[in-house]
């Protein structure tokens, strides 16, 4: 097929190739459009949402707190926080591998938002409403203003939805009560956000999965030919023939297809499905209810174009299961069940030993040895909690806290605590050690115990 532009939205002569795709309203659009709405009050309503006190997503980056239905990772975390992109990143690869780009065509926001939000607009202000296609008139005068505006006004609502994951429900609140000069970064990221969200749905559109999303050029790695993909059944299409041919000649060797374009009317990345795999296409299920609903009208039995694999529209055997399907699962189980072990297991407070600077001990005479240490104490509880500091062997070390005012730590703070470790310099080995254990228990009874060397001069 000889396409007469260079990608699907860029011509020959470099300019810009506005899609204007047709709506097929058939059984896949409703069940997008319901999951579609789902997903658009998903999206806003789950910022606001509680458990344990705390919000299901909380991306706190000035905090360096990440929060995840109500459990709060902090820097410190780093373990937990590989096993939890791991597990992202193993779930993507599974679901691509057994279901294609199912999230870019169903669940993912700007597919969601273009197709369910602001395409509706566009064709309300052209004259298309209910049925798309090329503009029945231009959207100019005060027409392209009111447009604009409801699109800066939806852009900044989700501009503010957007924030809301990253600094939470109430600070936004209070932020949007209170004057931009009081939160000039946060105003400037919201603004910033609000632009950004009215270049991309107004002008940019279909060209961010195209040019910007890398998920498209990563699908070539995660598909392989058993994955579940839309595609046009080649076997049964070809050679393609015009309706009124096919209508004359009995026992024609021409395929189902048409070539009516009805698939390519209703793409809205403006690929042709007919020409295989894409990594343009979403598989946002169009072109399987445009070309439905001409079978439908032809006589011939729907799914010319379908859901399936390359496999089985090459008519070689295709299943779901193969290595990589049962690999990724393994793999995602060990991932989410190291993660969830590591968090089940998590004590409420973080304790860390910091030897002090200088020398390793101090000799205080009378066969007296002194050792410096600061001990990190991390609340992780969303209170305020006080701790208590003891030493093993408590009968031969003598432990005296220096700052004993920060043993009281607020909640999601740190404490640093110096702390003086006094012994008889007699009680070291050969080598100057001597082993010992810090133990810090908090207001509600639980302990935490961090085995360390004393050192001193050599026996």
């Amino acid at each position: 097929m000889t396409s007469t532009h260079v990608l699907s939205t860029l011509e020959q002569d470099g300019s810009r190739r506005w899609l204007y795709p047709r709506l097929s309203t058939g059984r896949f659009w409703h069940r997008r459009r319901w999951v579609g709405y789902a997903l658009i009050a998903f999206f806003v309503a789950l910022p606001h949402a509680r458990i344990a006190g705390k919000p299901p997503v909380l991306l706190d980056i000035p905090a360096r707190q990440v929060t995840l239905l109500g459990y709060t990772f902090l820097p410190t975390d780093t373990l937990l926080l590989a096993f939890g992109m791991l597990s992202v990143f193993l779930a993507i690869m599974l679901a691509t591998a057994l279901s294609g780009r199912v999230w870019c065509g169903w669940a993912c926001p700007q597919t969601v938002y273009m197709e369910y939000l602001f395409r509706p607009i566009d064709r309300l202000f052209e004259g298309t409403s209910g049925r798309g296609g090329n503009p029945r008139r231009k959207v100019t005068g005060i027409a392209a203003v009111a447009r604009i505006a409801i699109y800066l006004v939806l852009s900044m609502l989700l501009a503010h939805t957007f924030l809301s994951y990253f600094v939470g429900t109430d600070r936004l609140a209070i932020w949007i009560r209170s004057s931009p000069w009081q939160h000039p970064i946060a105003f400037v990221v919201m603004a910033g956000t609000t632009l950004a969200m009215l270049f991309d749905f107004l002008f940019f559109r279909e060209q961010l999965c195209l040019i910007a999303c890398p998920y498209g050029r990563f699908q070539s790695v995660m598909l392989d030919r058993r994955s579940l993909i839309v595609g046009y059944d080649r076997h049964r299409g070809e050679p393609r023939g015009k309706l009124r041919k096919l209508a004359v000649i009995e026992n024609s060797s021409q395929g189902d297809c048409v070539d009516c374009k009805a698939c390519v009317a209703v793409c809205p990345t403006g690929i042709d499905i007919r020409d295989g795999l894409q990594m343009e296409c979403i598989n946002c299920t169009q072109c399987i209810d445009a070309c439905d609903e001409v079978m439908d009208k032809i006589g011939k039995p729907r799914g010319l174009i379908r859901y399936s694999s390359q496999d089985a529209l090459a008519g070689k055997t295709s299943g779901m299961l193969r290595p990589r399907t049962l690999l990724y699962p393994i793999a995602l189980a060990i991932a989410v069940g190291a993660l969830a072990y590591g968090v089940i297991t998590k004590s409420p407070f973080d304790l860390t030993l910091i030897r002090g600077a200088g020398n390793p001990y101090t000799s205080l005479g009378a066969g007296l040895v002194q050792n410096s240490i600061k001990l990190r104490i991390v609340n992780r509880t969303p209170e305020p909690r006080t701790y208590a500091v003891t030493i093993e062997p408590s009968t031969d070390v003598d432990l005296e806290v220096i700052n004993d005012d920060l043993l009281t730590v607020a909640a999601g703070k740190n404490a640093l605590v110096a702390l003086s470790l006094t012994f008889k310099s007699s009680l070291t080995s050969r080598q100057g050690r001597l082993p010992a254990e810090v133990a810090v228990t908090d207001d509600q009874g639980v302990t935490r115990g961090r085995p360390f060397q004393l050192l001193g001069p050599k026996q």
